[in-house]
């Protein structure tokens, strides 16, 4: 079973009277973007010179951008286009720059053993994106322009697709205002671009434990924010929390909530899971956490798998009766926790070959792969 709270801000937005679920705009599809092989795809056969063995979370430029712009009173966005990939131009009043008028997503496309190309779940970053955009006050593309613009961006790069088990083509889409503003205020121009690098582990540990710090002095989202999305404006603030952290020899920080200091939110990059006997619990999303859909998915897996899952408020304390803990997201996967240090004390968790993260993590991946039937139709193949 589960038991879960939907925020009501999203059954609001995304009820079925909202208007801006009707926006018609225009775009290349992927049938078009086939037909563009002859120019844009003509390096689709030339292997890059990578050590795929050697594959990190580092930035690779790879062949091509998808880009398009909204910039009519309706908000409708133009035909979005591939272009190779360089370095953009933007007026130094861009709303971006001056007011942090932006968000991101991430997904990824995989290379499956059987040769074929596919992407998982992308339509649920779409709507993460819409959700985001109307907190931001941005215009937003379709669900069906962002996954069409995805795919195509796939495939223009398909060929800095890692081999099957080596790692994924990161896939990283953009909304922000580019228009001038110079007062407080939404642009009056945006664009969304859809850029892609290959990768390999998030963090430098690699498959290996992490090692959390509780940092009760800085806090990632409050009450009332931009917390419970994509924003670009809720990752420079924790960057000196990681930096203090990872001198001291921590992988990354878990916070706790802003308002009583007590409750565990999520980790700088990832969400966060504990594992007490056959229930997993995940910190409830409620504004402050961003909801993933890694996250998502492998709360989906272990009710298959037979585990009681709870979406609630998780005191730090509970970090101490824990059997296992462990982290998901798009970028890290599926990683297992070694230690927590809180209030000065380590808690160490045992790593062992059984564990439950890795459990739901083989069967994320096996459906990712095709190993697994995809009962739910997360998996999109695009060749």
């Amino acid at each position: 079973m589960i038991q879960r709270a939907a925020p009501a801000y999203i059954r609001k937005l995304f009820g079925s009277s909202s208007p801006h679920l009707q926006v018609e705009c225009r775009y290349y599809t992927a049938q078009v973007a086939t037909s563009l092989r002859p120019s844009v795809y003509s390096d689709d056969e030339e292997c890059p010179v990578v050590d795929w063995d050697k594959l990190g979370f580092g930035f690779m430029p790879t062949d091509y951008m998808y880009i398009t712009k909204s910039c009519d009173v309706a908000g409708n966005f133009e035909q979005g286009q591939l272009n190779r990939y360089v370095n953009i131009q933007l007026s130094p009043s861009a709303g971006v720059l001056n007011y942090g008028q932006g968000l991101f997503e991430g997904t990824k496309a995989y290379r499956q053993d059987n040769g074929g190309l596919s992407l998982f779940r992308p339509r649920e970053n779409a709507i993460r994106m819409q959700i985001g955009a109307e907190r931001m006050c941005m215009p937003y593309p379709s669900t069906d322009q962002f996954v069409d613009a995805v795919k195509q961006t796939a495939l223009a790069n398909k060929r800095w697709i890692p081999p099957s088990g080596k790692g994924s083509l990161y896939i990283r889409p953009l909304l922000f205002g580019s228009g001038s503003i110079l007062g407080l205020a939404p642009a009056p121009e945006y664009t969304f671009l859809v850029y892609a690098c290959p990768v390999g582990n998030y963090f430098k540990e690699g498959t290996a434990p992490l090692n959390l710090y509780v940092d009760e002095d800085f806090h990632r989202a409050s009450r009332g924010g931009a917390g419970g999305v994509k924003s670009i404006t809720n990752y420079a603030p924790v960057l000196r929390a990681i930096r203090n952290a990872r001198e001291r020899g921590f992988s990354d920080v878990l916070y706790l909530d802003s308002v009583n200091k007590r409750y565990i939110e999520e980790v700088s990059s990832c969400n966060i899971f504990l594992v007490k006997g056959r229930v997993i619990s995940t910190p409830i999303a409620c504004g402050t956490i961003l909801e993933g859909v890694t996250r998502k998915s492998i709360m989906d897996i272990a009710i298959d798998l037979g585990y009681q899952v709870e979406e609630r408020l998780i005191e730090a304390d509970e970090l101490i009766s824990a059997d296992e803990v462990f982290c998901t997201g798009t970028a890290v996967g599926v990683a297992p926790v070694g230690s927590i240090t809180y209030k000065g004390q380590r808690i160490e968790y045992k790593i062992k070959s059984e564990l439950v993260c890795k459990k739901l993590y083989s069967t994320l991946v096996g459906i990712q792969k095709g190993h697994i039937e995809d009962k739910r139709d997360w998996i999109v193949d695009i060749e």
